[in-house]
């Protein structure tokens, strides 16, 4: 990513009325710093599926981004649980008519450039509403037209009227009991996302990269859209309501291994002014990023609710290295394979988190991994922090023997039993003689107990892997072996453990990455 690059929001919705039935599109390219509309898309389909047309909203989406820079990075809003948590690579792609879709869209942006989130359906009402307005042009006879669209005011006004206290970017349970009602003309079906969604094994992600080489169906129509160049942002009520904004951003995963899994956990957006610390809410009152990385450091590295005489927990920062040239193809790389360094993209993750690092100020040593990739982020970190950098062993990744460089879908077509026994059980090593994912925990508990011991009452910051960090939350929660596969660790993510002097341990934060955003 490069300093002049963008950040866009792209906000996408499909519909079908009928399932099949006649059907329609909406996508709109918000600006991720001031939440302005960009681009309006739409397009009457006629008669496919809603899931094909949610599709097609986010193609059609993706591709306005790409025309306005094509070095931009993409957050995408959605609320079809099953176009994002495909895209994400958490489920498999099935259907064959979804397949080819997916795969072009995963071609617009190269890999890591697009993140994903689901949102509410109220929370989706201008690209909800571009949809019906193509559905019903087609009812007419006519293809959607921008010059007559309303959807952006129609959008503000049903925010507007929104029960005092919720705003466009807001998460309450309501949105959720009433999201079946809400921004729908009558007739328009929303299909069984969940019911007919599987899904994915570890790494499925690289399988929707690899799928391409599918055209898009014949006789498809291009998007009609239109560019807005002056004022008509998309948020209403900014300023009144603490700042929110409706286009948030998460940093993709870029997985390093097939237990990285693939997408982003995207946090809610808040105007540059009024960031608040990871996990807090967003109130009136403004308040500077430095100093609420400060109070957020600070309560992350503070005691917990045990006995005073317990003393000061050893509180462990996580960091996961940068990104390498294997992250986001996603190919297994662990401590048996070619040690690759940061690529450019992976040294400036690596100097964002050391900025906020020293902003908050509570590193008080750094131990990294003996690989090239975290020795080398730590380096970066521990230059900004002034602090010497030591080598801990146990620290490295998993050795993934002679599946090391491949991706998931190779191993799956070169290994398929070997594959097959080391998803269900924690005791199979991969081909070739790597290590256990029972033995990569004995190993990380012993380096826990030791480090423990050596910084009590102190945070240090460990730099490290996805399936070492994955393994100390694991076993700081008593979460079984399979939760590997359950948890997302971005590239250059923060995770912190503190464990208290009765062996009792509190996981404070969990692969928060604001610092990349």
């Amino acid at each position: 990513m490069t300093g002049s690059a963008r950040e866009f929001v792209v906000e996408a919705d499909g519909g079908s009325r009928g399932n099949p039935g006649p059907a329609g599109y909406g996508a709109v390219v918000l600006d991720a710093a001031t939440g302005e509309t960009l681009v309006e898309a739409a397009e009457y389909l006629g008669v496919v599926t809603n899931n094909v047309a949610e599709y097609r909203g986010l193609l059609a989406g993706l591709r306005a981004a790409g025309e306005l820079d094509p070095d931009a990075t993409v957050h995408v809003r959605m609320d079809s649980k099953l176009v994002v948590e495909q895209m994400s690579g958490r489920w498999k792609i099935k259907h064959p008519d979804m397949k080819p879709l997916a795969a072009e869209a995963a071609r617009v942006f190269p890999p890591g450039r697009v993140t994903y989130e689901w949102i509410p359906r109220a929370d989706n009402k201008h690209a909800d509403r571009l949809a019906n307005e193509a559905m019903d042009a087609g009812a007419r006879g006519e293809q959607w037209s921008p010059s007559t669209s309303t959807a952006e005011l129609d959008a503000r006004a049903a925010d507007r009227a929104a029960p005092a206290g919720r705003t466009a970017g807001s998460r309450r349970s309501e949105d959720r009991a009433t999201a079946a009602a809400d921004g729908r003309t009558a007739g328009s079906r929303r299909s069984g996302d969940r019911a007919t969604a599987s899904p994915a094994s570890a790494g499925e992600a690289a399988d929707v990269a690899a799928a391409g080489g599918h055209a898009l169906p014949t006789g498809e129509h291009l998007p009609r859209t239109t560019t807005r160049t002056g004022a008509g942002s998309a948020v209403s009520g900014g300023a009144a309501a603490g700042g929110a904004s409706r286009g948030g951003r998460g940093e993709g995963d870029g997985g390093e291994a097939a237990v990285s899994g693939g997408g982003a956990i995207a946090g809610e957006r808040v105007s540059r002014a009024a960031r608040t610390g990871a996990g807090s809410a967003v109130s009136g009152a403004a308040e500077a990023p430095a100093a609420a990385d400060v109070r957020a450091a600070k309560a992350v590295a503070s005691p917990g609710w045990g006995p005073p005489d317990m003393g000061a927990p050893a509180t462990f920062v996580l960091l996961r290295h940068g990104e390498t040239p294997l992250t986001p193809q996603k190919r297994f790389s662990g401590s048996g394979g070619s040690d690759p360094s940061l690529s450019p993209v992976g040294r400036e993750q690596a100097e964002r988190v050391a900025e906020s690092l020293a902003r908050r100020g509570t590193i008080e040593a750094i131990v990294a991994s003996p690989l090239a990739r975290t020795r080398e982020t730590a380096g970066i970190v521990a230059a900004r922090l002034g602090l010497a950098v030591t080598v801990e062993e146990g620290l490295r990744e998993t050795d993934f023997g002679a599946w090391e460089g491949l991706t998931f879908g190779e191993v799956r077509d070169r290994h398929p039993a070997d594959l097959d026994a080391w998803l269900a059980s924690p005791d199979a090593e991969p081909t070739g003689g790597g290590e256990s994912f029972a033995a990569t925990a004995t190993r990380i508990a012993a380096t826990r107990d030791k480090l423990v011991a050596a910084y009590a009452g102190r945070t240090v910051l460990l730099v490290s892997h996805v399936t070492p960090i994955k393994t100390f939350l694991r076993l700081a929660l008593g979460a079984p072996p399979e939760s590997l596969f359950r948890m997302e660790l971005s590239a250059a993510s923060l995770s912190a453990v503190a464990y208290y002097a009765d062996g009792g341990a509190s996981v404070r934060l969990f692969n928060e990455t604001s610092h990349l955003r």
